[in-house]
């Protein structure tokens, strides 16, 4: 079968590895441009193309998919299914209805929950228990077309974004490669979404990442993990930003943003109120600062009994 593959971030270069060496035959791969990247600004592919590269894939980055130089392109490869991974774009109809195998997109949620950006991060921000990946046939509404195979995974107590996000990349990898025998050989279910049970992951904004500590602990627990590490939670410390990577929930009680008790020795942590409960804070990227333990922030005197975050 040949396969057009469509992606860009790590974690559809996770999939195209994954199909790679499970021997499927891709004959194009699709992402986005290089992009200038890191102090030099030095123009970087994405991880995707970088793959592609690496295996002497064709590799093409169209600023369209609904022209007709893109048209041309499907014909001349002529590929009999396009999977698609967090590319960015979405596919119009005579895309979608061209590869004799169909269209077909890693999604990584429980469908028919979690469409959208974000769902992932909104998952783990919303206290969910469980998570998973979802393979489906592609249809002109966002993340709407029918599921093919889905396999679930817990979220744990401290997984945040990073780990959500390479669990959900390796297990995604390795079934959409069980699934591409079944689009061959005509055994793939099709089972419509129950429209009725759909939720929304909205894109990750500045404001979901402020930490609002009027709000329980364990609720700001989540909200932290959720966006960690990237692009991270932050409150205001004396008027500076204060990053924060890693904390708890305990017990506590204080005015919500009050730092109601600091521990000096080794790691250490500070922990501050919240509306119900305080959350034990064990690490911190202060502004213009790199990583640093809780335990070396209260050794540098940078926050203190009283102190107010906000």
């Amino acid at each position: 079968m040949k396969i057009m593959f469509m992606g860009t971030p790590d974690i559809s270069a996770t999939c195209l590895r994954e199909l790679i060496a499970s021997d499927n035959e891709i004959v194009a791969v699709v992402t986005g441009k290089d992009k200038p990247r890191g102090r030099g600004n030095v123009m970087t592919p994405t991880p995707v193309k970088a793959l592609a590269l690496e295996h002497s894939l064709p590799v093409y980055t169209p600023d369209t998919l609904r022209d007709e130089s893109f048209a041309k392109l499907l014909r001349e490869i002529d590929p009999e299914l396009i999977i698609v991974v967090a590319y960015g774009k979405i596919l119009p109809k005579n895309v979608l209805d061209y590869p004799k195998y169909g269209c077909v997109n890693l999604h990584v949620s429980l469908l028919p929950k979690y469409r959208g950006a974000a769902p992932m991060q909104r998952a783990i921000i919303n206290g969910e228990k469980e998570t998973g990946v979802t393979v489906m046939y592609m249809a002109e509404g966002v993340d709407t077309g029918d599921i093919i195979t889905v396999e679930s995974f817990p979220i744990g107590p401290e997984d945040d974004f990073e780990a959500i996000h390479d669990r959900s990349a390796e297990i995604g990898a390795k079934l959409l490669v069980k699934t591409i025998p079944q689009l061959a050989d005509g055994t793939a279910t099709r089972t419509p979404q129950d429209h009725s049970l759909a939720t929304h992951a909205a894109k990750i904004e500045k404001e979901d990442c402020k930490i609002d500590f009027t709000r329980s602990a364990s609720v700001l627990d989540c909200a932290i993990r959720g966006v960690t590490p990237i692009p991270g939670a932050f409150a205001y410390l004396k008027g500076k930003m204060l990053k924060i990577y890693k904390a708890t929930p305990t017990e506590g009680k204080g005015m919500p943003g009050e730092v109601i008790a600091t521990d000096a020795k080794g790691v250490g942590s500070f922990t501050v109120a919240c509306g119900e409960g305080a959350l034990k804070i064990w690490g911190v990227i202060p502004e213009g600062k790199g990583k640093m333990s809780a335990g070396d922030f209260v050794r540098g005197r940078k926050i203190d009994l009283g102190d107010i975050l906000e």
